[in-house]
C-alpha cells in the first residue's frame, strides 16, 4: 500500500482533498490494530483529543485560516517531552509515579500552535540510552522490514520510526544525543534529520546529556522533515536544491567504513557512484581524528557522566525498576567527577576546532549511517555481551556528529526490495540549510536511479 508524505499529504489537505479527521481515524485504525505494533509503538495515545483537534483543523481549512500547513495532520512525540498535567517518563515505569509537569516542552507548544494533533507519545529505549530501541517495560516495536523475523527498529527513537512506517503518523519528534534519531530512521528505510543542537528548544525535555543532546524530527523524506523541522525551529531554515555537479564530498575513511555487512557495502557503494553519475566530486579524506573518540570517550564520556549526574538520587530509590542494561551504563558516570567533565569539553573543543577545519573546503561528509543491517530483537534480549556488541556498532558513525556538534541527515540509499540502509550526509555546526540544500539533491538523484 502506497505511503503518502508529510509534505504531499499537507498539500493534499491545502486543495481539500483530504480531511483531517479522516487522516486522524486512519491513523487510529493502525495504532488500535491489536495484529499490529500499536501498543508497542505509543506509550500513551491522546485518542479523544486527536479526534477533536481533527475536527477543529477541517473548520479551519473550511474558513482558510488554517493555522499552518501541518494544521490537522498527525505527528507523534517521544516519551522524552513534557505534557502538562503528566509524567514525563523516559520509557521507564520508575517515573510512573513522578510529578506532573508544569507546562509542555517547547516543542510541544509549537506542534500545537500550528495545529498539529499529537497521536501520543512514542515507545524508546530506557531513558534514550541506546541505539538499539529495546524495551524491556513497554516491549519493542518491530521494524516494518521483514516483520516475520522481528527485527530491531533501532534507538532509542524507535517508536517514533516505527509509528511513520506503519501509518499511525506522517511525521515524529525524536532525540539524537548519539543517533537517536538517525538509527532508526536508517533502519526502518526512512528519512532523519538531526539539526545543529542550539536550533531547537530543549525547554521540557528529559535530558540524556545536555552536552549532546538535540531534537530531531524523522518523516518519509527530506521535505517533509524541513516541514516538521520549520514548525519546531526557533527559525525555519531556508532552503534551496543544490547542484550536484557543483559538489565536493569527503568520503572519511577512519573507523566509519569498518565492519560493513554485505548489504550496507552494496547500497553505500551504489550510491556514491549514483552520485558521481549527476557530477559529484566524492574525495576520500582520512580524517584520522574519528579514532581519538574511542580514547576521548573510554570511561563513558559526556553521556555517563552527566546521566549519571541527572538520574543518581532516582537510581538510589529505585536502581530494580531500572533496564539493568541501561543501569550499568547510567552508573559509569559515578566513576567520573567535575573536573573530568571540564577536561572532556577541552578535549572536545580541540578535536572540534581541528575536524572542522579539514571539513572547511567540503560541502559535507558521506558515510553509512550504521555499518549493518537491523539484527533480531531476539538475538539481543537472549546475550548481554551481544546486545552491548551491537549497541555500540549501531551508535559509532552517528555519535561522531554529535560530538562535533554538527548536522546530519540520514537518507535511504537501499536497492528496492532489500533490508533498509541509511546514507548519512554530515557537516559542521550551523551548516545546516546548506545541508539540506545537499540533501534534497542526494535524494533526488537516489530515487532517479
Amino acid at each position: 500500500m502506497k505511503q503518502y508524505s508529510l509534505r504531499q499529504v499537507s498539500e493534499a489537505i491545502a486543495q481539500g482533498n483530504v480531511s483531517a479527521v479522516a487522516l486522524v481515524e486512519d491513523a487510529l485504525a493502525h495504532i488500535n490494530n491489536e495484529q499490529g505494533e500499536g501498543q508497542r509503538v505509543f506509550i500513551q495515545t491522546y485518542q479523544q483529543s486527536a479526534r477533536e483537534q481533527a475536527q477543529a483543523a477541517d473548520r479551519r481549512w473550511a474558513q482558510q485560516q488554517a493555522f499552518s500547513a501541518i494544521d490537522g495532520l498527525p505527528v507523534s512525540i517521544k516519551d522524552l517531552f513534557d505534557v502538562k498535567g503528566e509524567a514525563t517518563t523516559g520509557g521507564s515505569v520508575v517515573l510512573s509515579t513522578a510529578a506532573p509537569a508544569a507546562q509542555n516542552a517547547a516543542i510541544v507548544d509549537r506542534l500545537l500552535a500550528a495545529g498539529a494533533v499529537i497521536m501520543g507519545k512514542t515507545n524508546m529505549t530506557e531513558f534514550a540510552y541506546s541505539g538499539l530501541g529495546i524495551n524491556p517495560h513497554y516491549g519493542t516495536p518491530a521494524n516494518a522490514f521483514d516483520r516475520e523475523n522481528k527485527r530491531i527498529p533501532g534507538g532509542s527513537s524507535s517508536g517514533a520510526a516505527v509509528a511513520i512506517t506503519d501509518g499511525m503518523c506522517l511525521g515524529s519528534v525524536g532525540t539524537d544525543t548519539g543517533g537517536s534519531v538517525r538509527i532508526p530512521a536508517a533502519l526502518c528505510g526512512l528519512t532523519g534529520y538531526k539539526p545543529t543542537a542550539r536550533r531547537i528548544s530543549s525547554a521540557g525535555l528529559q535530558p540524556l546529556s545536555p552536552s549532546l543532546d538535540s531534537i530531531g524530527v524523522i518523516a518519509h523524506d527530506v521535505s517533509s522533515c524541513l516541514l516538521l523541522d520549520s514548525i519546531i525551529a526557533d527559525s525555519p531554515l531556508v532552503v534551496e536544491r543544490a547542484v550536484l555537479a557543483k559538489a565536493r564530498f569527503a568520503i572519511p575513511q577512519s573507523l566509519v567504513l569498518e565492519g560493513m555487512d554485505e548489504t550496507v557495502t552494496h547500497a553505500f557503494y551504489q550510491a556514491l557512484e549514483q552520485l558521481r553519475a549527476q557530477g559529484a566530486t566524492l574525495e576520500t579524506l582520512p580524517l584520522e581524528e574519528f579514532l581519538e573518540l574511542a580514547g576521548i570517550n573510554a570511561r563513558g564520556g559526556f553521556t555517563a557522566l552527566e546521566s549519571w549526574q541527572w538520574h543518581q538520587q532516582i537510581i538510589a530509590a529505585g536502581a530494580g525498576q531500572y533496564d539493568p542494561r541501561v543501569l550499568s551504563r547510567i552508573r559509569r558516570g559515578a566513576e567520573l567527577t567535575q573536573d573530568d567533565g571540564i577536561a572532556l569539553a577541552a578535549l572536545r573543543t580541540d578535536w572540534q576546532r581541528r575536524v572542522s577545519a579539514k571539513l572547511a573546503s567540503y560541502d559535507g561528509m558521506l558515510m553509512p549511517t550504521v555499518p549493518t543491517i537491523a539484527p533480531t530483537i531476539a538475538e539481543l534480549d537472549a546475550d548481554d555481551a551481544r546486545y552491548f556488541s551491537v549497541n555500540g556498532t549501531m551508535l559509532r558513525n552517528s555519535s561522531v556528529i554529535n560530538f562535533l556538534d554538527g548536522c546530519a541527515f540520514s537518507l535511504p540509499c537501499q536497492p528496492e526490495g532489500t533490508a533498509p540502509v541509511g546514507l548519512m550526509l554530515a557537516a559542521s555546526a550551523g551548516e545546516d540549510a546548506r545541508l539540506a540544500g545537499w540533501a534534497l539533491s542526494i535524494e533526488h538523484a537516489l530515487k532517479r536511479a
